[in-house]
């Protein structure tokens, strides 16, 4: 594993691993979840980097900056994730990665922050996420229990602080600023499907027992996403939950890693 910083803050960096042999190798930007918040980091999901890359992955692991973070939050959070894709272009130079071939995999904020990547061609050009006119193109992406609708997302915590009447916990709101109310732009700029068609094939797994991100979430998607001609396989596993999809010894790892298989032989 090597470390490169594709910024100048110390959370703009990822990790690069190589599998055995020559190359080029297929890239999986691997991306973590945790509501992109502050406490959680790229270490939750480095096992899921380990076990791709012994199966023949090039994997990129990326950390970036978070809410509770200077510069995390919109749009920091996002246009990091954007740039650590596009760094890729630079450790080519450097190592054999197969450019044609990259997808991307995450789970929860993370499946979020992994469609919108394959999305960004898509994105308003007068949006603060805008970055470039030539973003990295992504051959597919894998979004495991992933935030896919970020006004449904806002809309299911508010609903809740308000039913238990909890003090409003909403990281969706904390990660764009706000309400849809109040930031239109940014939640249409922001979330995959006000982004659709994305013109990448499409993986969602999600667990009908998550409790912490609705399936109804990815389901809404995939319906949305088809209608608009984007290919989207929906893989709903009725046993799991939210947190086995990235446990690499579970049954739903094995289905995940074969769907990423045929992803990229694709």
């Amino acid at each position: 594993m090597e470390k490169f910083f594709y910024g100048e803050n110390e959370n703009q960096f990822g990790e690069l691993r190589l599998p055995e042999g020559e190359g080029p190798f297929p890239v999986a930007i691997v991306i973590h979840g945790g509501f992109w918040r502050k406490p959680f980091t790229l270490e939750i999901i480095r096992e899921v980097a380990e076990d791709l890359t012994a199966s023949g992955f090039a994997t990129w692991n990326i950390e970036y900056r978070r809410t509770g973070q200077e510069g995390g939050g919109y749009p920091g959070t996002l246009t990091d994730a954007a740039e650590a894709t596009d760094y890729i272009r630079k450790l080519a130079e450097s190592y054999p990665l197969d450019l044609n071939k990259v997808v991307t995999i995450g789970h929860s904020a993370g499946g979020h922050l992994a469609t919108w990547i394959a999305a960004r061609h898509r994105i308003d050009k007068n949006s603060e996420l805008f970055i470039t006119d030539t973003p990295l193109p992504i051959h597919g992406v894998v979004s495991l229990a992933g935030v896919n609708d970020l006004e449904m997302m806002h809309g299911v915590h508010e609903y809740r602080d308000q039913v238990l009447s909890l003090e409003p916990n909403n990281p969706t709101a904390e990660l764009l600023g706000g309400s849809p109310e109040e930031y239109p732009e940014r939640y249409k700029n922001a979330s995959p499907v006000e982004l659709l068609p994305l013109g990448v094939q499409q993986i969602l797994v999600h667990g009908a027992l998550d409790i912490n991100v609705p399936i109804g979430i990815s389901d809404y998607y995939q319906r949305e996403a088809e209608g608009e001609g984007d290919f989207v396989k929906l893989i709903e596993l009725p046993s799991a939950e939210h947190f086995v999809l990235t446990d690499t010894t579970s049954f739903a790892w094995e289905t995940i890693k074969e769907e990423l298989s045929l992803l990229v032989e694709y």
